[in-house]
């Protein structure tokens, strides 16, 4: 990543960042999440993690390979995109409440969902998310060059809007959470669903 890029990087809920080149650390807050919950209609929501974010506009490609060590039920490395605090979009690597080591997607426009996805040997895979027009895809990778789909959808998100880095702790402690190989570009990709 370009670090001038990285100087107009801010945060929402401001946590502990280490920065190297095209690598982010940053540190979770215990019990921290982005969550509005559908069984409250969204009225019990969490929204205190630590969010390392920029300001982007139009089409773009954020992506990164993540790292944690998976110590707490919903422990996540996450890229995540936002519009405002009902209008959001998250991609985690999560510990799952099965038990597993998960690529997890959360859709917010109210409410929030939830959607496990596939599970993943180890604790690291590579995250994508991009925007075309009014569509988002989610992707993730083992290889870095090979990307599949997680999600394709729809989000009214505003004119500019926020996209970065959420480090979260549900249930847990907090701990350190690796971004590497960090890309970020103002750009459409020519395939949405396979993610290039």
């Amino acid at each position: 990543m370009d670090s001038n890029l990285l100087q107009k990087f801010q945060w929402e809920n401001q946590s502990d960042v280490k920065i190297d080149n095209d690598s982010i650390l940053i540190k979770a807050h215990p019990n921290s999440d982005f969550f509005n919950d559908p069984s409250s209609g969204g009225n019990m929501s969490k929204r205190n993690a630590a969010f390392y974010y920029t300001d982007v506009k139009e089409d773009f490609v954020l992506r990164a390979k993540v790292t944690h060590q998976f110590k707490s039920v919903y422990d996540a490395c996450t890229l995540m995109v936002m519009s405002n605090d009902c209008c959001w979009a998250k991609l985690c690597f999560e510990l799952t409440d099965f038990g597993t080591h998960a690529v997890v997607s959360v859709v917010t426009n109210g409410v929030s969902d939830d959607a496990n996805g596939v599970n993943i040997d180890g604790n690291t895979v590579y995250l994508q998310m991009a925007k075309k027009d009014k569509v988002f895809a989610l992707h993730y990778s083992l290889d870095g060059n090979e990307y599949k789909m997680v999600r394709y959808f729809s989000l009214p998100v505003d004119d500019i809007f926020k996209a970065g880095f959420v480090a979260q702790s549900p249930m847990g402690e907090g701990g350190e959470y690796m971004f590497e190989n960090i890309v970020l570009k103002n750009e459409s990709i020519s395939d949405m669903r396979k993610g290039v």
